[in-house]
């Protein structure tokens, strides 16, 4: 079954309850609202105009790119690559093109991706950027990322520990029950680690396609966890169905407290 694009966020996403929960990492809060896009970055040092420039950039890239090419934003099937696109738009086409889905379900993992990694490049030493749900994290020590599920009883009672050796890296959450963006199976969450937060986020998607609607928890879980194994360039993923959890790969999971 084929992933799908990102869809156009009513104005009642803008508020993220995940959002809310106080901040520990002692870096600066800055959030880049642009039209769809909507950036929460934990960095260094305050970045809010720099940030704010590159979101712009890399929007423009993207919608230049669509007037120009219009199957890339309504495809639900992976593209060839085209090698005389800007560096953003042949990642989602990487992406898409590995996880065996449409580039534009890449595309809140590579905005987060291209933003960070700017910036870390123009001196910023540690950087998160959260675009709904899909992070990309570049710190000097170790930290948890929490997992949100939704209803399960298992939201925000597990994370996902990452280490510096690790970094940068992307983590990246698709749900089949919450949140905006079409999902054709019932996945609490589908949470992908990987390098790449473009290829993170493409492949959450996939993945929890796998969690069909006629499947049980159990059953669905471990369908997505097979179809995890298949997709070349991710390091892990936990997949949450109810009161059923499943990871695979290079993940350490922790319990956090209530």
């Amino acid at each position: 079954m084929k992933a799908a694009r990102r869809l156009k966020k009513p104005e009642s996403y803008r508020t993220r309850s995940y959002r809310q929960f106080p901040d520990q990492t002692a870096l600066i809060a800055t959030q880049v609202l642009i039209q769809e896009t909507d950036l929460h970055i934990l960095a260094s040092r305050d970045v809010k105009e720099r940030a704010t420039e590159l979101v712009i950039q890399y929007r423009l890239q993207l919608e230049n790119y669509i007037v120009k090419h219009p199957l890339f934003l309504a495809t639900l099937d992976p593209l060839p690559m085209d090698f005389l696109a800007t560096p953003l738009v042949r990642e989602m086409l990487a992406a898409g093109q590995k996880a065996g889905v449409g580039p534009m379900a890449a595309v809140a993992g590579a905005i987060a991706e291209f933003v960070g990694k700017a910036l870390a490049a123009e001196g910023v030493e540690e950087i998160i950027v959260e675009n709904g749900g899909d992070i990309y994290v570049q710190r000097l020590q170790e930290c948890t990322v929490a997992i949100f599920a939704g209803q399960s009883p298992l939201s925000y009672k597990v994370g996902l520990r990452l280490l510096p050796s690790q970094m940068p890296v992307g983590v990246c959450t698709s749900s089949g029950t919450v949140g905006h963006s079409l999902s054709f199976g019932k996945a609490d969450s589908v949470t992908v680690v990987a390098r790449s937060t473009a290829l993170a986020d493409a492949a959450a998607t996939c993945i929890g396609n796998e969690v069909g609607t006629t499947l049980s928890a159990k059953a669905g879980v471990e369908r997505a966890l097979a179809k995890a194994g298949e997709i070349e360039g991710i390091e892990g993923a936990v997949v949450i169905c109810g009161e059923v959890m499943g990871a695979m790969g290079a993940v350490e999971l922790v319990r956090l407290a209530s």
